[in-house]
């Protein structure tokens, strides 16, 4: 039974969702009004592996992950570049989106803001109805936190002086912890006509109208980052449970914490961003899933060139040995006996996989799942090679790609048997060359031509039964 930690409250529970076998989730996505950073990469990676571990599970997830494509953010930003708003919205959305797909995440729907205001109106309207909103003087529309009891337990903020907004203090708001469902336009600004006048809907409601629309009034996970508690989810929750009635509107709250870098968070405001685009062009896509894969998602995750680098040497040897096995179990005939100590070495095995398993069942333990891993591919390059058998190369193999199905590293296997039959053909007459060198104690030249095939990016591997050999990737 998988456990996660609910931050409504504040303890790890078993996870048990609204239907049985449905999983209905929903994560903050980006405003896109600049770059990308890795500090993103941290929160969207993170979330996927859930996301990819209830599905191995065997759940069918819902997973819904918003666009924010209007915003004081994006405003400014089309003032600054003399550019239309929409223009700015459009060109980093379209970054967002091809970034998600180098990193291997799959949404399966991107709902925009933009496109579901009449959406928004309804809601605002409903809330109105019911006495938890008031329209303002101006055209303005605001939640009204005192109709709302439970506020403040999300966040555990308990005071009412803890609960002012970010946003600006309004004379016309009835109290300063007030916040706006509807913005009545400025001038200049783009706007949508309501009930109101013309506006724009605010930051929070937006996220309680589309999850809702999607996922209906009760949603299994809500995530998104530890700086989205306050105000943003609790704002969400006291709107949407507000608006149906009913408690929990989100079963599970789950947030990712922060990208550091010297313990600092990574943000625009602090000016100490890794641009993603540039992060993912230097140490690939895959090297930074491992990286991230190695810090719980709870826990604060610190930048470092030094990290990277480590991690894009393991994601070598394990991509490598992934190389080697499918060519182990390729080449060698199948067995039908195993001894005494390869028996003990599949049982090794298997234990590596009730580890990585039990390791994400306790609240996403990834760093632990990730030792599993470590363990197995120590394992396979230690026992399996060395005992040279396609059966427990076939074991290692699936087990390695079973914990791949989380972490979403390794090559298609079309990418790795790319590799054409005439390159291969003539790869072994080399190394046949090669071994008929050493056989006459030619050293120098058999370790010329080794030194040569490295360079080219082809390992070799001397062991008691002949030379094997593999394609050394380079991902990045």
């Amino acid at each position: 039974m998988l456990r996660i930690y609910n931050t409504l409250t504040r303890k790890v529970e078993e996870f048990t969702p609204s239907q049985v076998g449905v999983v209905r989730a929903y994560f903050c996505g980006p405003t896109p009004y600049d770059h990308l950073h890795l500090g993103h990469a941290r929160a969207f990676v993170s979330f996927d592996f859930i996301r990819r571990y209830l599905i191995l599970k065997g759940y069918n997830v819902f997973y819904v992950q918003n666009i924010t494509d209007i915003d004081d953010k994006i405003i400014r930003k089309a003032g600054e570049l003399g550019v239309q708003w929409f223009e700015v919205a459009e060109k980093y959305t379209k970054e967002y989106l091809e970034l998600l797909e180098k990193l291997k995440i799959a949404v399966d729907l991107h709902p925009k803001v933009t496109e579901h205001i009449e959406d928004i109106v309804r809601f605002v309207e409903k809330l109105i109805e019911k006495g938890h909103a008031y329209v303002a003087p101006s055209g303005s529309v605001y939640f009204d936190i005192t109709t709302y009891s439970d506020y403040g337990r999300l966040s555990g903020r308990v005071g009412r002086e803890e609960w002012r907004q970010e946003e600006e203090f309004l004379l016309e708001k009835r109290n300063p912890f007030d916040f706006a469902l509807w913005k009545a336009a400025k001038p200049g600004e783009p706007f949508w006509n309501s009930p109101w006048g013309p506006g724009r809907p605010g930051w929070h409601i937006e996220c309680s109208v589309m999850s809702s629309k999607y996922l209906g009034d009760t949603i299994d996970i809500h995530g998104g980052g530890q700086d989205l508690i306050f105000p943003h989810h609790e704002n969400e929750r006291a709107q949407s449970e507000a608006y149906f009635g009913k408690s929990p509107w989100v079963r599970y709250w789950i947030h990712i914490g922060p990208l550091t870098v010297v313990g600092e968070k990574m943000s625009k405001s602090l000016g100490n961003i890794v641009r993603l685009t540039d992060a993912v062009k230097r140490w690939g896509p895959e090297v930074i899933r491992l990286w991230i894969f190695s810090s719980h998602y709870r826990k604060p995750l610190d930048y470092s060139e030094e990290s990277l680098e480590q991690f894009q040497v393991s994601y070598k040897r394990i991509v490598n040995l992934y190389e080697m096995l499918r060519r182990l179990i390729k080449e060698r005939p199948v067995e039908h006996r195993l001894s005494d100590a390869e028996i003990s070495t599949w049982v090794k095995v298997s234990q590596t996989w009730e580890e990585f398993i039990d390791s994400l069942d306790n609240d996403m333990n990834t760093p632990k799942a990730l030792a599993a891993l470590n363990k197995l591919v120590s394992l396979a390059y230690s026992e399996i090679m060395t005992y040279d058998k396609s059966s427990l190369a076939f074991k290692a193999l699936s087990t390695l790609e079973l914990m791949d199905r989380v972490l979403g590293v390794l090559p298609p296997r079309e990418e790795i048997a790319k590799t054409s039959d005439e390159v291969e053909e003539l790869v072994k007459l080399i190394v046949e060359v090669r071994s008929r060198l050493r056989a006459r104690k030619m050293y120098e030249e058999s370790d010329w031509i080794r030194a040569e095939l490295s360079k080219l990016g082809i390992r070799l591997a001397d062991t008691k039964d002949g030379t094997r050999w593999f394609i050394e990737r380079d991902r990045k």
